[in-house]
């Protein structure tokens, strides 16, 4: 996670005005043409996961054709797999699952990473050392690692995978945090409100903390991609919801039948991609919006 805290932390900005309206969000948003374009695919990719009730009524798991139907077969446009369902379908209810996940993760990571963050740069001392060492700790076991042991204890289910990515996550959020605050609580703002009687956590929230959003933003949407990636690996070896159908399922599913149908495994790992490439470029474009150095230099 190293290179999207490198990412969110061009995305400092400084507590004074805001950087404009919302019209000049999206202009400085808009000049980046490749953000503009993962903005669409994952736009794509929502309405494909909220449709797809709609759309595929019935169980992905549900056998609706023949085996090994090619790709744009009738009434299947991207084949079926060994078993004979469809591998739209299973796309479909797939994107619901890996977007859930990364989302609900990276709220998880956030909420401990902001904390731990904001307690260790404001207070410092042997509080932040104490913080700085716990979260070292978890940096030095890989993480995922980590989270196939976390979910091989707890049995593999949506809220076992999802608290396993938000553990082996939110070190790299309490460091970003931790810098930002460390910058910020000497300001003359946050001197003045300590001046004038204010308690700790109302100045962590009310004066330190908004000024951090711009950075986390950009770091959120780089973590919910590496979320997807890492629940796609985790179904991939046979940990995730067994009751779930998901991308990685599907490609660990077609992998011993790549020459006999390479469809099953193809089409997941390209919905893979294309999420996870949409959600980095998305991030780019926020830290471009959000950075006002970067904004005065366009």
């Amino acid at each position: 996670m190293s290179d999207t805290v490198d990412a969110a932390l061009r995305a400092d900005a400084p507590p004074a005005a805001p950087l404009g309206g919302l019209r000049d969000f999206v202009r400085r948003y808009a000049r980046n043409r490749g953000a503009v374009a993962g903005a669409v695919v994952l736009f794509g990719v929502l309405v494909l996961a909220a449709t797809a009730p709609l759309l595929y009524p019935a169980s992905p798991w549900q056998m609706t054709g023949a085996p090994f139907l090619h790709p744009f077969s009738p009434g299947f446009p991207l084949g079926t797999d060994s078993l004979g369902r469809d591998i739209a379908a299973g796309i479909a209810h797939g994107a619901r699952v890996s977007l859930l996940v990364g989302s609900v993760s990276t709220v998880v990571a956030i909420v401990i990473g902001v904390t731990l963050g904001a307690v260790a740069g404001y207070h410092g001392g042997v509080i932040d050392d104490a913080i700085m060492r716990f979260t070292e700790f978890f940096q030095t076991i890989p993480g995922f690692v980590l989270a196939v042991v976390l979910v091989a204890i707890f049995h593999p289910t949506i809220t076992s995978i999802v608290i396993a990515i938000g553990i082996v996550s939110w070190p790299s959020v309490t460091r970003l945090v931790r810098g930002q605050v460390l910058s910020l609580r000497s300001r003359e703002f946050v001197v003045a409100s300590v001046a004038l009687g204010a308690g700790t956590l109302r100045i962590i929230f009310t004066e330190i903390l908004p000024n951090t959003l711009s950075p986390i933003i950009v770091l959120a949407s780089l973590m919910v991609a590496s979320a997807i990636l890492l629940e796609s690996a985790l179904s991939f070896l046979g940990l995730g919801d067994p009751n779930l159908m998901s991308w990685g399922y599907m490609i660990g599913a077609g992998r011993s039948l790549l020459r006999l149908a390479w469809w099953m495994a193809v089409f997941p790992g390209v919905a893979i991609l294309l999420t996870v490439l949409a959600l980095n470029l998305v991030g780019e474009g926020l830290n471009d919006a959000l950075n006002p150095r970067l904004a005065r230099r366009r």
